[in-house]
Formats: C-alpha cells, sequence, structure tokens
C-alpha cells in the first residue's frame, strides 16, 4: 500500500476551493481547465486537474473498479503517494470526476435556454438536445465516465450523485411536459419514457460519433430533433 505523505491540503481549504467551470473544448481535458488556461495556474491547480483527467480517462476505460490510485499517478506524471496531497481516496476522485461530467452537461442546457428567450418548446427542445451533445462530446472523458460507469457502481456509491442525475431529469422533465401542455407533443405520450428514450440515446453518442466538428453536432441534435417530433412515418 502506498504511503501517504504528512503535508496535505485540508478538506475545509478543498471545499472552499472555487469549482472548475463546466466545459472544456480539449477532448479529455478537465473541465475546470479551459475556463484557467486565459489566467496563470498554481502548479499545485495543475497537478490536481492532472489527477482528474488521468482518472476519468482510467474510469472511462477500465472501469471504477479496475482502476487504482497508482494508475491514475503514473497518468498523471506525478508520484503515487503525492495523490493523497489533493485527494483522500480513489472514492473522492471518483464522485469529483462523476460530477464534473454531469454538471458539465446540465450547466450547458440550462445556459443554452437561458440565452434562448422567447421560442416555440420544440425549438427549446431542439437547443437542449444540442447542448446535450456538444457538451457530452466536447468535455468526453469526463461526461463519458458519468454515463459508462455509474451503472457498474456500489449502491453507496450511487448516492452521492443521484441529487443531480434526479435533478438533471426533472428538468427533461419540465421540458417535455410544457411541450405537451402547449399541444407540441401528443397528449398521450408518457413524459418519463419518453425522457429515458431521448437520454438514454443523446448518451450512448459516445459510443459511435465522431466528433469532427461543431456542425456535425448541430446536424445531429436537428436529426434527433426531427426523429422525436415528426418520427420516421412517411408522410
Amino acid at each position: 500500500m502506498v504511503s501517504k505523505p504528512q503535508k496535505r491540503i485540508s478538506k475545509s481549504k478543498r471545499s472552499a476551493r472555487p469549482r472548475p467551470a463546466p466545459t472544456s473544448k480539449r477532448k479529455g481535458a478537465s473541465p475546470g481547465q479551459a475556463a484557467r488556461a486565459a489566467a496563470p495556474i498554481s502548479k499545485s491547480e495543475r497537478s490536481r486537474d492532472s489527477i482528474l483527467g488521468a482518472a476519468a480517462k482510467l474510469f472511462r476505460r477500465q472501469g471504477y473498479s479496475a482502476t487504482t490510485l497508482r494508475q491514475i499517478a503514473a497518468m498523471a506524471e506525478i508520484k503515487a503517494g503525492s495523490v493523497y496531497y489533493y485527494f483522500d481516496s480513489k472514492e473522492q476522485i471518483l464522485n469529483e470526476v462523476l460530477d464534473l461530467g454531469l454538471s458539465a452537461v446540465f450547466d450547458a442546457v440550462k445556459k443554452a435556454l437561458r440565452d434562448a428567450g422567447e421560442v416555440s418548446h420544440r425549438r427549446r427542445i431542439g437547443l437542449a438536445i444540442e447542448a446535450h451533445l456538444s457538451a457530452l462530446l466536447e468535455a468526453s472523458d469526463f461526461t463519458s465516465a458519468n454515463i459508462l460507469i455509474y451503472g457498474q457502481l456500489p449502491e453507496a456509491l450511487k448516492k452521492t450523485h443521484r441529487p443531480l442525475r434526479r435533478a438533471y431529469a426533472k428538468y427533461w422533465d419540465k421540458l417535455f411536459l410544457d411541450a405537451r401542455r402547449a399541444g407540441e407533443i401528443r397528449a398521450d405520450i408518457e413524459i418519463v419514457p419518453l425522457r429515458i428514450f431521448v437520454l438514454g440515446a443523446l448518451n450512448w453518442t459516445i459510443e459511435w460519433f465522431s466528433l469532427d466538428s461543431k456542425d456535425a453536432v448541430v446536424k445531429l441534435a436537428r436529426r434527433t430533433e426531427l426523429l422525436i417530433f415528426d418520427g420516421v412515418k412517411k408522410a
């Protein structure tokens, strides 16, 4: 077992540290790195981001259980014992990776709809689809880790992340419910199964979609919107 160095950042100092911004345009990077790229950051912050980025990659590739702190440290190019300077455990790293992954998507969707102003419910849902896909594919390792390994986690580890996941689900439920009330979605459509279907389809694009350009994401979002609202039946 790796011995823990004596010098450590206290939990109170960690919790007071500003949260990273939600998205990164550099695939695989910590969602906080792009936001801080314009301003000087300390060596400590860079090391912490490197640990999170390495963990996200490894969690995505081989799952939570198979990933060790030694592997994370090796990929982050730091000494194994130095991980404990920033995090108390692998579980704490996992919690932050998953939180950053889902927060990146949730924040992007909320911003897109705030910026949209007064538009139709169909357009709001289309913008939400586009924002979800963009954040999902641009912050790939963090968002993908959240999607791919959450179901593999023990119940005790899932509990921490349920409130945010439920909040995001309810946000989409309201989008669809508002559209149904406005007559833009059929009255007999059940909202929860619809949301599960849509988010499931969006999330699994990480397995087959190649992010070549922003335009490619927009086209995928438009095709998805068309499928949801117009279906596959020939007119």
